[in-house]
């Protein structure tokens, strides 16, 4: 994971009393609103890019805004996963991206998947829980001490996920399938000192883990795409 530039992301969502970590090299990235969160964190965000219907103070004027048109058909948040992906960020933190509308929530958690199928990997930051999407990939906890009953949940997020292998959780699977419309790995548990690790061979699963846990080493077998597609910045020819 290390030779990979990382992005954080930060959105307009709730913050949970998280204080995010600057983290060397990063690349910052705010999203409309997230730009207030950002400068309270004490950051100066790389890029600003959005419609700006959720900021408090002023739209910046530094040369790295973006302004988009509010009737687009991307989020702010893709928008900024976008311009983010250009400039080299295949590995995300995302902060401000859960809790605020429910539709953004899972709008975001879509994003999730979007990221993992294109070969990079991205960790929303929520209320003690991160959330992650992996693709043909491998997710590896090291060993740790995660209290009883702080949940780690897998779920498929494409229509079937084959090959699913979870391994030193409290209840394991073999290379079982997994569905989308039913939530066979939900509520499973760390073991005590046990390293970890969550594998799919075809498909794409979300995956909700404490934020107390430790940090997780992701390995994929999708090359990353060049982009992640043009920043929308035009009015949708969806409008009636």
């Amino acid at each position: 994971m290390d030779t990979t530039r990382h992005g954080i992301i930060f959105g307009a969502g709730e913050y949970f009393g998280i204080r995010p970590t600057p983290l060397p090299q990063a690349l910052v990235v705010a999203a409309d609103g997230g730009y207030d969160a950002a400068r309270s964190f004490g950051f100066t965000p790389d890029a600003v890019i959005g419609d700006f219907d959720s900021l408090e103070g002023d739209i910046p004027d530094n040369g790295h805004t973006v302004r988009l048109h509010p009737e687009k058909d991307d989020t702010d948040m893709l928008s900024a996963f976008k311009i983010a992906w250009q400039q080299g960020a295949r590995i995300f933190d995302v902060y401000g991206g859960l809790g605020g509308r429910l539709d953004h929530t899972i709008g975001n958690l879509q994003l999730l998947a979007e990221v993992s199928r294109h070969g990079g990997i991205a960790f929303l930051h929520g209320a003690d829980t991160i959330v992650t999407a992996i693709s043909k990939g491998t997710l590896s906890f090291p060993a740790g001490n995660v209290e009883a009953r702080r949940m780690i949940s897998v779920f498929s997020h494409s229509d079937t996920s084959y090959d699913v292998t979870e391994i030193g959780l409290k209840y394991e699977l073999d290379r079982v399938q997994l569905r989308n419309d039913h939530p066979l790995g939900i509520s499973n548990e760390f073991r005590r000192d046990t390293p970890a690790t969550i594998r799919v061979g075809e498909g794409t699963l979300v995956i909700t883990f404490p934020s107390e846990a430790p940090s997780p080493e992701w390995t994929g077998t999708i090359t990353p795409s060049p982009t992640l597609g043009p920043i929308d910045d035009h009015i949708s020819s969806l409008l009636a």
